[in-house]
């Protein structure tokens, strides 16, 4: 079958046709991917290694990309897609646990959500990514949330107060939080928030490092902005199916072939941090840290107790916090997570 030069004719032929056998006898099912550059950004692109891989698990995949997330979630809803992918603030609607994940200040680092993710791909964790007819298949990391400011001196919770800030429209838990600390907020969704930004009309906008690049944020950062390094939330792009759409045992395969790209993916996050220039970053001076997070603490807590955060979601965080940092004072509070 190889010749000195790799495979001969009859070897390629043979793989063709191998590959095409896969495809004609695998399920054909179609997947919205929410990606905001489209059919051109990153999201988009690992979808298509994807694709390759789920075809040895019985499905043939027809890619969908979309750049309005809230569309790509209504076409999921409405079964104009069998699959999906999306953020994990959208996936909420769909499974609470998992969409719990992206809470307010509860992933402080990437080791931390490395951990967090590694124990929901595990087979003992397979009950808690059902939730009615849906199923998640796959968490990958998609960056830490920052603040983008378009005035650098605003480095501590109580300069928050009385700043525009843009939240996505379909998060209780942005609105809560904003009225929380005494902000304005300013409803946009994904694809309008950054604009809003870059035209004065907010003064704050959260976000991974992507979309300094993608959605020009620079702009909007002259002449005095400033991204504060610490981080907000830990976000995700969170992979969903119907389950009675696909094959018996799919969904584990699946969570665990994105679990194994997990190192790919920060590479990839870690890339688009790097291309900020270090003059825009703006440290958090140590002192006012435990102010940050004892106010994301609390509004974590408001927010489960209204049923927009899932109480167990929480818990599993709180426990990884504090394995890694047991001096941290919320290990001991009376009112734990």
């Amino acid at each position: 079958m190889m010749s000195g030069k790799g495979l001969s004719t009859s070897g390629v032929l043979l793989l063709v046709l191998l590959f095409s056998s896969n495809t004609v006898l695998a399920m054909h099912k179609k997947m919205c991917v929410f990606d905001l550059l489209g059919a051109n950004g990153p999201v988009f692109s690992y979808m298509k290694d994807y694709k390759i891989a789920a075809l040895n698990w019985g499905v043939a995949l027809d890619l969908k990309p979309y750049t309005n997330e809230r569309v790509a979630a209504e076409d999921f809803k409405a079964g104009l897609c069998d699959a999906v992918i999306f953020t994990g603030i959208r996936a909420r609607q769909f499974n609470a646990f998992t969409g719990s994940l992206d809470a307010i200040g509860a992933v402080p680092s990437y080791q931390h959500l490395k951990s967090v993710i590694t124990t929901l791909s595990s087979k003992k964790a397979a009950k808690l990514m059902l939730s009615e007819m849906y199923e998640v298949v796959g968490i990958s990391p998609a960056g830490t949330a920052y603040m983008f400011v378009n005035d650098r001196t605003i480095d501590t919770v109580g300069e928050l107060a009385g700043k525009r800030i843009a939240i996505l429209d379909s998060d209780q838990a942005q609105q809560e939080m904003v009225a929380f600390i005494g902000g304005s907020a300013v409803g946009s969704s994904i694809a309008t928030m950054y604009s809003k930004f870059n035209n004065g009309s907010v003064d704050i906008a959260f976000g991974p490092a992507i979309v300094y690049e993608a959605m020009e944020l620079y702009k909007g950062l002259q002449p005095n902005g400033g991204v504060i390094d610490f981080s907000l939330a830990q976000l995700t792009m969170q992979m969903l199916i119907r389950k009675d759409q696909f094959p018996e045992g799919y969904g584990q395969k699946s969570r665990d072939y994105v679990l194994g790209r997990f190192d790919a993916g920060m590479e990839s996050v870690k890339k688009y941090e790097s291309r900020i220039p270090a003059k825009l970053w703006v440290a958090i001076p140590e002192a006012d840290k435990p102010e940050y997070r004892e106010v994301f603490r609390q509004s974590r807590i408001r927010l489960r107790d209204k049923g927009i955060y899932h109480g167990k979601m929480l818990k599993l965080m709180r426990m990884l916090r504090c394995k890694k940092a047991p001096e941290q004072s919320e290990c001991t509070a009376a009112d734990k997570e």
